[in-house]
């Protein structure tokens, strides 16, 4: 509809209509001035004759706004909470989130307020970044047709919640194919064992996947500085294998590095839509330790899982998985136990060798440990599995055979030198 109110004033228009009633302009003329049919010059004359002195072109609203008070306190509340998150360096947010704050909106404050609204809203009030060119996408793009195709696993280390003053790891494994996420945990420390237990999980939940997606980070894989000050190395790249990889082996699962960050865009994807909505719920639900924080993890990777649909695939990531499960487009294995060991505890674990001295002992981080049927001089292998903090299982190989479990007060995952 053609709003004439901003095109011309009641006068011109009241002496358009005045000298049409008097016969001295054609209708068809004031329909092509002021721009409108038919319908509407006979609805502005109707008016015109109840009141020529008082006719008015002016728009008037007749139904009341649309937004309440409390509706627009709120968009200011929760965009004032959103800035103060992009102006702290120390937290992983960038830019505005208008889809969460919808969200919120609904769910906390009973306001279902469109999305177009928000921004608009922010762009008045000054809560609106222009966004940013991208940058040319790296051409090295990971493409599967298969579920368990390819695992891509990483962690993430940032404050995650303000409020706690520390930062977390957030450790994931997510299938390629479907993008849905198998395994997230937050950490305080991140060691060898923590990504050794997301493989467990993961492999005795969904079975052996054909590949790991990983970086180049020392607990994935050891590299050789170029620039070490000593001239003679002892390895070079990829010729030791750190305990991760040494678990992956022993599935015949293979690995599969990125050669830079950009590579490993589809992960980096769903750790900013985790980091987006993490943060911003940490904040406004006041968590101050990991323990809410994994909470908070947990109900997003829900909403991410079962009910997001995901901006590439077009679809839910647990439907997806789901519907290549049934279509039998799946490399996921079963797995089993390796000959000759006799639990998963001798495969997820961390794993050393020892020389068996003249007194049937070995040292493992200063602990003295009898070796039983055994010979002195040769090799023992140990495979090690974390019971707690504070406790570990020692498993005994030798010649193929276990020979002894010890139980041992040591943390295996941090302290035990290989």
């Amino acid at each position: 509809m053609v709003q004439i109110h901003k095109k011309f004033t009641d006068d011109q228009v009241q002496n358009l209509l005045g000298r049409y009633l008097k016969h001295e302009i054609e209708r068809k003329y004031i329909q092509e001035i002021l721009g409108i049919g038919k319908v509407r010059f006979f609805a502005l004359l109707k008016e015109y004759r109840k009141n020529p002195q008082c006719f008015s072109i002016k728009y008037q609203r007749t139904t009341k706004p649309k937004l309440s008070n409390e509706a627009e306190e709120a968009i200011i509340k929760e965009l004032m909470t959103e800035k103060k998150l992009i102006e702290n360096q120390a937290v992983p947010i960038r830019k505005y989130n208008y889809s969460y704050i919808k969200d919120l909106l609904e769910s906390a404050y009973q306001q279902n307020i469109s999305l177009t609204t928000i921004i608009k809203r922010a762009k008045q009030n000054d809560f609106y970044l222009p966004k940013k060119q991208k940058k040319t996408i790296h051409d090295r793009e990971v493409l599967t047709n298969y579920i368990g195709e390819l695992i891509q696993h990483d962690s993430s280390f940032h404050l995650w919640s303000p409020l706690a003053k520390e930062k977390w790891y957030l450790v994931t494994s997510l299938d390629d194919h479907s993008r849905f996420i198998l395994y997230a945990v937050f950490l305080k420390r991140e060691t060898s064992w923590d990504h050794i237990l997301a493989l467990q999980t993961v492999i005795l939940q969904y079975g052996l996947p054909l590949s790991y997606y990983v970086d180049s980070h020392s607990i994935f894989r050891f590299v050789q500085g170029r620039d070490s000050i000593w001239r003679n190395h002892r390895k070079v790249t990829d010729e030791a294998t750190p305990q991760w990889k040494q678990v992956l082996d022993d599935c015949r699962v293979k690995v599969t590095y990125a050669l830079s960050p950009q590579a490993k865009g589809k992960i980096e994807r769903p750790y900013q839509w985790l980091q987006d909505r993490l943060v911003r719920t940490c904040v406004r639900e006041d968590v101050k330790d990991i323990r809410g924080a994994q909470t908070i993890l947990h109900r997003e990777l829900q909403r991410y899982n079962y009910r997001q649909v995901h901006s590439t695939t077009k679809e839910v990531p647990y439907y997806r998985f789901q519907r290549a499960l049934n279509e039998g487009k799946s490399l996921f294995r079963e797995f089993k136990v390796p000959y000759p060991y006799q639990s998963v505890k001798d495969i997820f674990c961390l794993k050393t060798t020892r020389v068996i001295d003249a007194y049937r002992n070995i040292s493992l981080n200063g602990i003295q440990l009898k070796v039983k049927n055994a010979t002195p001089g040769e090799t023992v292998s140990l495979r090690i599995y974390p019971l707690n903090q504070t406790v570990s299982e020692i498993r005994f190989w030798y010649r193929n055979n276990l020979i002894d479990i010890q139980k041992v007060k040591i943390n295996a995952a941090q302290g035990v030198q290989f």
